[in-house]
């Protein structure tokens, strides 16, 4: 068996088991393909992983600590300063749970039973005392990213309303302006050196949740019903019908 990849999970992890959650990712799998959702959360039966991008992962690392090394100074970031943004990294107690993989922040949704979850990177407060929601992206362009304008970035948008809507059903007053600490690795360099130099901007996002409750309700429903179709644009499922049009299998 894979030490990358097992499947099917524990039942206690699928869908009516104890362990099991909504969590940010799996609404986003569901709006990209219902069917993967299905399989992935009543069957356990989840897409393979792809390789991990260790690199992003360490600069979510750095990032972490240098914003917390102002919070706890109690103190703007420059990169704030730079911006003139009214706002400094707040030391929230919950904070390090909230950042915390397959913990998050959580609510339960009593309409449809769900417990809904999020792992977010880092959390501002602003002169209004209202909570801005931060989350940090890597990437490597020919330069540097300075506006969320490709298809593909609507995921990032939609994952910041969701951490907006978790923070405001707990209790939060959460600015609907977040921000996005992007971090642009550049190539432009004479020599590599041994470093790797990014430029990083602060890119504004005025987010709306309120797609959120109905997108639960359709999730609800889904999860109740049969196996949905395969989806048209879903490269997994155009994958398995092609094996089984081979295999002759269904």
């Amino acid at each position: 068996m894979s030490e990358y990849y097992s499947v099917p999970r524990g039942a206690g992890w699928n869908y009516g088991g104890k362990q099991w959650k909504l969590s940010r990712s799996k609404i986003a799998l569901f709006q990209e393909c219902p069917r993967c959702f299905y399989l992935d959360n009543k069957h356990g039966v989840k897409r393979p992983p792809g390789f991990p991008y260790s690199l992003n992962s360490a600069v979510d690392t750095l990032l972490k600590q240098e914003f917390d090394t102002h919070r706890s100074k109690g103190e703007q970031h420059p990169l704030q300063k730079e911006y003139g943004i009214d706002a400094r990294p707040v030391a929230h107690e919950s904070l390090n749970d909230w950042r915390e993989n397959f913990v998050g922040i959580q609510f339960f949704h009593e309409p449809t039973g769900m417990t809904v979850s999020g792992a977010i990177d880092d959390l501002w407060i602003n002169g209004k005392d209202e909570y801005v929601v931060v989350d940090y992206k890597a990437t490597a362009e020919s330069e540097a990213v300075t506006q969320l304008d490709k298809a593909w970035q609507d995921g990032y948008k939609r994952q910041m309303e969701v951490y907006q809507w978790l923070l405001r059903r707990n209790g939060l007053p959460v600015c609907s302006t977040g921000y996005f600490v992007y971090c642009t690795g550049r190539a432009d360099e004479e020599a590599f050196d041994k470093k790797l130099e990014f430029d990083v901007r602060l890119i504004a996002y005025e987010g709306d949740d309120g797609w959120v409750e109905p997108m639960l309700a359709k999730i609800k429903k889904t999860l109740a019903g049969a196996l949905p179709k395969e989806g048209k644009d879903c490269d997994y499922c155009l994958y398995r019908r092609a094996v089984g049009d081979v295999t002759h299998e269904t």
